[in-house]
């Protein structure tokens, strides 16, 4: 099966729980030029299994910071995943995405008035792997923006804040 079974979203993520650090690769776009950063990425258990809890840390060459933190959880009558994110460029959050399962990748999609964001996660090999690319206005492909590279770092390691 393709998609986990309707339960707790701690077994549908259970790849993708603990701590994780490594490399997020910016392309360049109009809103920056390509660049690469340190990211600290944690998956916990939340809300008796219920829900799994993603913060991850950015840390750029100069110190400067941006976090983000969500929340997944798994919908008893649909088997998708929900995920609901926040993040530190203090914009209002928004309504819960729906997520779905293809070949062991979740792949998230954010819309909005601009267009839609797709963000994927994937658990292959001791590595994680989430990637976003922006379909904005009328385009038809996704254009790639960031890919992070990470791997599993101790429990004892500190988690982003």
């Amino acid at each position: 099966m393709d998609r986990p079974l309707p339960g707790s979203a701690h077994e549908a993520l259970e790849a993708f729980l603990g701590h994780w650090a490594g490399t997020t690769q910016w392309e360049a776009t109009p809103w920056g030029p390509a660049r690469s950063a340190e990211v600290a990425i944690s998956f916990a258990r939340a809300a008796a299994g219920l829900a799994v809890t993603a913060s991850y840390r950015h840390t750029e060459a100069d110190g400067s910071r941006t976090e983000g933190h969500g929340v997944f959880t798994v919908d008893k009558d649909r088997p998708d995943t929900l995920w609901y994110h926040v993040n530190s460029l203090g914009l209002p959050p928004e309504a819960p995405a729906r997520a779905s399962w293809h070949g062991g990748t979740l792949t998230v999609e954010r819309r909005s008035e601009r267009g839609i964001a797709r963000h994927t996660f994937r658990v292959g090999d001791g590595v994680l792997t989430h990637s976003a690319g922006l379909r904005l206005g009328t385009a038809t492909e996704f254009t790639p923006f960031m890919t992070s590279v990470c791997r599993r770092v101790p429990e004892t390691a500190p988690a982003p804040a």
